[in-house]
């Protein structure tokens, strides 16, 4: 008499997701995409929300397991409360908590200037521009993360072959001048947060609104201009 061996059946790779974007429709076609991924090696646990807060919670709760790769919108509801104002203040939460977390963000955003801040700061392992989102591109995109590939969308691609001179560019002193302008700090007390002299500030701030165009002499303008091109994180 003989007998057969049971056959062993390969574990599946446990995987932890998280999703935060404010449009469910959009979270569904996340959720959709993954979990038709490989469902012969990996088993994905999915977590999600849609704004700061929530992500936030998420994120800050002791119980929540390590993730493996997060997709997070960049612009949703913010949390003033403890500074989150968007998936870029989300993304390095997370890579503070999580650092092995692999961060995929999303955004409307076409500027240029804005594309190359956040590849910078956050330094995504996948950057997509909603506008040529379709399920295969988030399934390309997603295979590539899990490959420990870098995926940036055609649109993200094609900005940043575009030639450095399209790029507004600005050094420490501009940036130090705009985050004070943000604050409402007053010029002459800038003075002591800035090591250059009043009328430099007054020459840089200028030339600021000139690079921003800003045609009038509002400062909440240039800094709004400042924060939508991404100079003010």
């Amino acid at each position: 008499m003989t007998f057969d061996l049971p056959t062993s059946v390969p574990q599946l790779v446990k995987k932890n997701i998280l999703i935060v974007d404010d449009h469910p429709f959009i979270i569904e076609g996340y959720k959709n995409a993954i979990t038709r991924y490989n469902t012969k090696q990996y088993d994905f646990f999915i977590s999600q929300a849609h704004d700061c807060r929530s992500g936030y919670d998420i994120i800050e709760n002791e119980n929540t397991p390590e993730f493996d790769i997060a997709f997070l919108d960049i612009s949703m509801p913010p949390y003033e409360e403890k500074e989150i104002f968007s998936g870029e203040d989300l993304a390095k939460l997370l890579l503070k908590k999580m650092p092995s977390c692999k961060i995929i963000l999303l955004t409307m955003y076409t500027e240029l200037l804005k594309i190359k801040t956040i590849i910078r700061t956050i330094q995504p392992n996948g950057l997509i521009i909603k506008n040529d989102l379709t399920f295969d591109e988030l399934l390309l995109a997603f295979d590539k993360v899990m490959k420990n590939e870098k995926y940036y969308s055609q649109s993200v691609v094609k900005m940043l072959n575009q030639s450095t001179h399209n790029a507004i560019e600005v050094d420490q002193y501009d940036k130090q001048i705009l985050v004070h302008l943000a604050k409402g700090t007053p010029i002459q007390e800038m003075l002591q947060h800035v090591p250059i002299s009043l009328k430099a500030i007054e020459k840089r701030k200028k030339h600021l609104k000139e690079l921003l165009k800003i045609k009038n002499d509002s400062d909440s303008d240039l800094v709004k201009e400042a924060r939508s091109k991404g100079l003010l994180g």
